[in-house]
């Protein structure tokens, strides 16, 4: 099963947005915390996302408590830092895809703990960053796609 994981996200519409997209294609979400919002029914009704009983949701108190039970599984951390593509690698039917908070990604220590393991997706020169959905869509299609779309019709 494809893992998306986010790392500390802040903005509920985003974790909206990527959970319709785990909905959608059978993907288990991690939720890393501290988070930026509380997931409440009213915080999640205002993300405006109808699709959280339908998502497979993993909670975790912190990154540490998340790489003690996944840190020896197939990474794959998302960042404008990396140097190779996101489409340069072959995902496992188990891979995980971490991603960081919409301000600053995934933390340095982080990032060079797993240099191996990240990957990004290309972009114009000067433009910061994708949205968080769409760079957790973009990725999760990506791995799909390699496996044949297995579930999906």
């Amino acid at each position: 099963m494809l893992n998306i994981v986010l790392v500390e996200p802040e903005i509920p519409q985003n974790a909206g947005n990527i959970a319709r997209t785990c909905a959608c294609t059978g993907a288990r979400l991690h939720l890393v915390e501290p988070m930026g919002f509380r997931p409440t029914e009213r915080n999640l009704k205002r993300a405006g996302c109808d699709y959280w009983d339908a998502v497979d949701i993993v909670r975790w108190p912190c990154a540490e408590a998340f790489l003690e039970a996944h840190g020896a599984d197939e990474l794959h951390l998302f960042t404008g830092r990396a140097v190779r593509g996101y489409r340069e690698v072959a995902y496992g039917p188990d891979a995980f895809l971490l991603f960081g908070r919409e301000s600053r990604g995934l933390d340095d220590a982080l990032i060079d703990r797993f240099a191996e393991s990240c990957v990004r997706i290309p972009m114009r020169e000067g433009a910061r960053s994708l949205n968080l959905s769409n760079a957790v869509a973009i990725a999760a299609y990506e791995v799909l796609a390699q496996q044949g779309f297995p579930g999906l019709s």
